[in-house]
């Protein structure tokens, strides 16, 4: 597997279009990435506290009508 010292030599030598498809496209992977992630958390109940939290308030009346 290549280093990121060597990974990050080779995007300083992309021309500007390369760079822009290259970001372009970490972007989108790096969403993805997150996206899975928290699809996980949630899955496992690591954010059933954010849940409950909103419930609360809700039911405290500290919430509005959107």
């Amino acid at each position: 597997m290549m280093s990121v010292e060597t990974i990050e030599e080779q995007i300083a030598e992309l021309d500007n279009a390369s760079f822009s498809k290259l970001r372009d496209w970490f972007i989108e992977f790096d969403q993805s990435r997150w996206d899975r992630q928290i699809e996980a958390d949630s899955n496992a109940g690591k954010l059933d506290f954010l849940i409950n939290a909103a419930l609360v308030e809700h039911q405290a009346g500290k919430t509005r009508d959107l």
